[in-house]
């Protein structure tokens, strides 16, 4: 997507955090809090990444860049850990200099 393209798509504050759908089975709420408290742990001292829980991903690469995949757990490398020292709403692609998750499951 060309950086004028960008101009109109909209921002974080703009778009659903989640899908509201819940759960299937505890696993889907234990197994990505349990890999979130370890890379909390073993990276305690690095700022470059991102874990997101049953949070909102928007990419521009799809039909509509305002329809998410939200999956169960996602890691991102190369962004802050804290967007401007807040936690993220949603993870918004061209908000993060278009890095995508390296990890994602559901």
């Amino acid at each position: 997507m060309l950086p004028s393209e960008l101009k109109h798509l909209p921002s974080s504050e703009e778009l659903p955090c989640s899908d509201d759908t819940p759960v299937d089975n505890e696993d889907q709420n234990l197994l990505p809090n349990v890999l979130l408290f370890l890379l909390n742990t073993i990276w305690t001292e690095r700022m470059d990444w991102h874990f997101g829980v049953d949070m909102a991903v928007y990419h521009p690469t799809g039909e509509n860049p305002r329809i998410p995949v939200v999956p169960d757990a996602f890691l991102s490398i190369g962004v802050e850990r804290k967007k401007g020292g807040k936690s993220r709403l949603s993870y918004v692609v061209w908000e993060e200099k278009g890095v995508v998750p390296i990890l994602r499951w559901r």
